[in-house]
């Protein structure tokens, strides 16, 4: 019995991993330099560093062994190098009757895969023709039997397993990572871009091309300064029109108030047995005013309804917050609706402060979590603070390219706090 492999190509042998992740990186990057300018601008940075991150990401193939066919057929083999037989020097090739089964192999996955060299090698590698979403390879031979084609089959899909394995490894951190590196690069033109902008505009000369354009600026003064398949996400071409945005390091300040303000009601309940809802608010918004000059207010209407607390810039909210008892899912999903029809900056910012009053305050926490996913508006999870506090980012109702920071803060408050706030129901 003579085993004939067919002339399959060498899988995992044509490039190195380090020199094609590499070239996958160097490319990413170029998409992204040669996006239009105000489209990037009027893009989301999450969503296109989701679509860019998905783009050139690896999936790496997985075997269906349990779903392979096979075929048989009869085919001429060549034994004159078969040393179980005698044959004159130099007498050229013979050929005797021969069976060929062939092998077909589903996988998911991307098939470029079985090209690359992982950085782990054992210089065996298998071989196989590659197709969209099949792999093939044959087992030929004379005096062929069932267990020899069986154990050949699993020898070659162990091979390709362990090949697999290795570019597995290798292929994790280089997908973790994209994502930060498409986001670094969007975020570093976007910079450049309003940085331009703004060099034009100290120049006090009119710039043809960008007639409508206005200059970037920052939210107003403030003691505490405020500063201003995944398918491709399309921003408009139109010029872009900067707006104020709340920092980053302002926001986390704000919410850092808004909790040690939480922390006093639950060390002196007594004080706030008896308060009413507006004056609860109050207390919110005097220790917000000590912080952030003036613009904090009570009850602030805007477009659909109005609010806790709010921060505005030229009439409109850059921050708000709300307090709500929790009642369960329904009001919590209303409450974020509730919010995201308050904000209509870009990039603008809110908290939510979920007060408390069943014993299960894990459970509520856990609820949390998970209903907040599953808004129709949520897109990921930015940061957790802590097991009660997390910051997520939403897309505005009305554009997905516009995108809402909310940090959703619970407390664990007794039925001897008593002030009523506003449910979620």
């Amino acid at each position: 019995m003579r085993n004939h492999n067919s002339s399959d190509d060498f899988l995992f042998h044509e490039g190195a991993w380090f020199a094609t992740s590499s070239e996958w990186r160097k490319k990413l990057l170029q998409e992204i330099e040669k996006i239009d300018g105000n489209e990037l601008l009027n893009s989301s940075t999450s969503d296109l560093a989701t679509y860019y991150a998905t783009k050139f990401s690896l999936s790496v193939p997985v075997l269906y062994a349990d779903d392979i066919t096979v075929n048989q057929k009869e085919v001429q083999i060549d034994v004159s190098n078969d040393k179980g037989r005698y044959f004159s020097h130099n007498s050229g090739p013979y050929y005797i009757a021969g069976t060929c089964i062939e092998v077909e192999v589903p996988f998911s996955g991307d098939a470029i895969s079985f090209k690359i060299q992982p950085t782990t090698q054992n210089y065996n590698n298998p071989r196989a023709s590659i197709g969209d979403s099949t792999l093939h390879f044959s087992i030929s031979g004379v005096n062929l039997t069932s267990e020899y084609v069986k154990s050949g089959i699993e020898k070659k899909i162990a091979s390709i397993n362990e090949h697999l394995q290795w570019l597995e490894r290798d292929a994790k951190d280089y997908n973790k990572g994209l994502i930060n590196v498409a986001t670094q690069a969007i975020e570093q033109r976007k910079q450049k871009l309003l940085k331009d902008q703004n060099l034009v505009a100290g120049l006090g000369f009119k710039m043809k091309a960008r007639s409508s354009s206005s200059e970037t600026y920052s939210a107003p003064k403030v003691r505490r300064t405020i500063k201003t398949e995944i398918p491709k996400p399309v921003g408009s071409r139109q010029p872009f029109k900067p707006e104020p945005t709340l920092l980053t390091a302002d926001y986390e300040h704000i919410l850092s108030v808004l909790e040690n303000m939480v922390r006093v009601m639950e060390q002196s309940p007594g004080a706030f047995q008896k308060i009413d809802e507006e004056s609860l608010r109050t207390h919110f918004l005097v220790q917000l005013n000590g912080h952030f000059m003036g613009d904090a207010t009570g009850e602030t209407f805007n477009f659909e309804g109005k609010t806790d607390i709010s921060i505005k810039v030229d009439g409109k909210n850059i921050f708000i917050g709300e307090c709500k008892f929790w009642t369960g899912e329904k009001g919590y999903l209303e409450t974020i609706d509730q919010v995201l029809s308050y904000l209509s900056w870009r990039d603008t910012k809110a908290a939510i402060l979920v007060f408390n009053r069943n014993k299960d305050f894990s459970g509520v926490v856990e609820k949390i979590f998970e209903f907040t996913k599953k808004h129709t508006r949520f897109k990921n999870l930015i940061k957790q603070y802590s097991e009660t506090s997390c910051s997520y980012l939403f897309a505005h109702k009305d554009d997905s390219n516009r995108e809402v920071v909310i940090t959703v803060q619970a407390y664990n408050v007794s039925e001897r706090v008593g002030p009523r706030l506003r449910t979620t129901d």
